[in-house]
């Protein structure tokens, strides 16, 4: 407090030399302007006296002036200097007061502390006391827990002795069983090597013999049962699935409105007249070796009235060649020039037909965003055919019956119908390439941007690579739904009867098997067997194995069914 009234005492003091000397400048001013005032009266006076008289006047005029403003002057720093000691005086006497005050004040401060410090101590002493005696209290608490602690270690070291005591008696009696056991052991094995020497003695037979018959008719008891078991679940399984997978077939059939295949591998061209053939063969045959030249389609012609016949293994090129001889024969002119012009006229055609084809296909089926090079192999098979059945129109058949079965088994309808769709696609180059068409179409598939669950469903459906997804196995089903119903397909005599021979002679060659029917146009076999060498177990594993090979050496439409059948006869006379 003492030091900021000292520094309170400065600053006034320094407030009043500071206003002393604002007043003095003032006063100089005020002389200044009064001389100007003067000076510039004096001037107008000038101008009426002679230089001599102005010389003086503006003299005395100075003099005049100097004196009033010194007069002035000390007037003003006398009353300044009185000013400034009474300000310094009032300053004094407020700072000695200002002192006193502080005084008083740090001496109540004193006293105040001391009262708090006493009061602090005697509570801070109060507070070890306290805490003194709750150590105390703890350190004799801690201390009986540790007696108590110890105690009952003591206890339970006298418990551990005697435990390890009895573990030591107990290993030592377990010495003794297993060195017993031991012995008793090798008794047993001297006893079991006499009494297989007796048996085998007695069985004529070694161990090694019997042990092989034991194996052999436990091996015969485990098939019979597991064959068993499998005819269990079998009929088990096909109770539960029979009934919801005709619904789903039947539905999917009854809803695809196909037509009966009529298509050959030879085409037929009606002539306006006989005489048109002889333009057709040419001087000593040359129209008519310029044609299969050009056209690489063979060109019969026979008896056969108003009729000539065209030939190739290639539908596409068959189809050229038709196109090329129909308009040959509007024209009338026939000529290996000409026919040159109408073959390439055929081509340009046939490309626009197969294109058409291609692109109402993809629109009945509903897909899109297809390759255009698969759209022209699509285009292709609008003239292949399999057993008679249009290709192109297979595939439309087998998309609907796919679609409509993942439809009602919940799966994606567009991957399914997109792979049964492009199932045959490899059928359009296979005789391009060496393979099979299936392993060819996936490959397409993949070539050209499919998924790999499409490239898979085409390669699989032939088992040529077993189905792994669930596109590939209903992809197989609408494949044969569609290529097995009837009117469908349709083939040559004597692969019919070829087929129907092998089918009896492979189930005919197995053991025990009496006769073999082919029925209902090969799609059925009846297999009699004797029922004194086949039993019940045994006829399930025959049944297997008859399907088996035929699905191993046989190409067919459709499936076959294999029927094994046992008739038991009991007979007794009465007397």
């Amino acid at each position: 407090m003492l030091a900021e009234g000292r520094a309170a005492g400065l600053e006034e003091g320094h407030a009043a030399g500071y206003a002393q000397g604002r007043r003095a400048g003032r006063n100089e001013a005020k002389a200044a302007a009064l001389v100007e005032a003067r000076l510039t009266a004096k001037r107008q006076v000038s101008a009426e006296f002679d230089s001599a008289t102005r010389d003086k006047i503006r003299t005395e005029l100075a003099d005049e002036v100097r004196a009033q403003v010194r007069d002035e002057l000390d007037a003003e720093i006398e009353a300044a200097r009185a000013e400034a000691m009474a300000d310094a005086k009032a300053t004094r006497d407020a700072a000695m007061r200002m002192r006193v005050q502080i005084a008083a004040e740090v001496a109540s401060s004193r006293r105040q502390a001391e009262l708090d410090v006493s009061a602090l101590l005697l509570e801070s002493r109060k507070d070890a006391e306290r805490e003194h005696d709750r150590i105390v209290q703890r350190a004799r608490a801690l201390q009986d827990d540790t007696e108590r602690r110890e105690s009952r270690l003591a206890e339970r070291e006298q418990r551990l002795d005697a435990e390890l005591d009895r573990i030591e008696a107990r290993s030592r009696d377990l010495e003794d069983a297993e060195s017993a056991a031991k012995d008793r052991d090798a008794e047993l094995d001297a006893r079991e090597r006499s009494i297989t020497g007796e048996l085998e003695r007695i069985a004529t037979l070694t161990a090694d013999d019997a042990k092989a018959e034991l194996l052999a008719a436990q091996e015969s008891t485990i098939r019979r049962e597991s064959a068993l078991m499998a005819r269990q679940i079998e009929q088990t399984a096909t109770a539960e699935a029979t009934t919801k997978a005709k619904a789903i077939v039947a539905d999917a059939i009854a809803r695809v409105a196909s037509e009966q295949t009529a298509e050959s591998v030879v085409a037929v061209m009606h002539l306006p007249s006989d005489d048109m053939k002889g333009r057709i063969i040419g001087r000593e045959g040359r129209n008519i070796r310029a044609f299969e030249t050009i056209t690489g389609v063979n060109l019969i012609i026979d008896d056969t009235p108003e009729a000539v016949l065209l030939s190739c293994f290639d539908p596409v090129r068959r189809e050229i060649g038709r196109l090329t001889l129909s308009r040959l024969v509007e024209d009338g002119r026939i000529h290996p020039h000409r026919i040159e012009e109408a073959y390439e006229r055929s081509v340009g055609e046939v490309d626009e037909i197969c294109q058409r084809a291609a692109e109402d296909a993809l629109v009945e089926v509903g897909i899109d965003n297809l390759h255009p090079e698969l759209m022209k192999l699509l285009g292709r098979l609008r003239f292949r055919t399999s057993y008679g059945q249009n290709v192109l129109l297979h595939l439309i058949e087998t998309a609907h019956i796919a679609a409509a079965m993942a439809a009602e088994l919940g799966v994606p309808v567009e991957s399914v119908k997109r792979g049964a769709f492009l199932h045959d696609i490899g059928k359009a180059v296979t005789h391009e390439m060496e393979g099979s068409h299936a392993l060819i179409g996936g490959e397409l598939a993949r070539k050209y941007g499919e998924s790999e669950e499409v490239a898979h469903a085409i390669e699989a459906h032939h088992n040529e690579v077993m189905p792994q997804t669930i596109e590939a196995v209903l992809t197989q089903a609408s494949d044969s739904c569609s290529g097995g119903r009837p009117g469908a397909r349709r083939e040559s005599v004597e692969a019919y009867a070829q087929r129907l021979e092998r089918i009896e002679e492979i189930a005919g060659a197995k053991d025990g098997v009496e006769k073999v029917f082919a029925m209902q146009a090969g799609r059925e076999v009846r297999v009699m067997v004797k029922p004194d060498e086949i039993d019940d177990a045994a006829s399930a594993v025959l049944a297997r194995e008859v399907a088996a090979q035929i699905e191993d050496e046989l190409t067919y439409p459709g499936q076959i069914r294999v029927t094994v059948v046992r008739e038991s006869r009991a007979t007794e006379i009465a007397r």
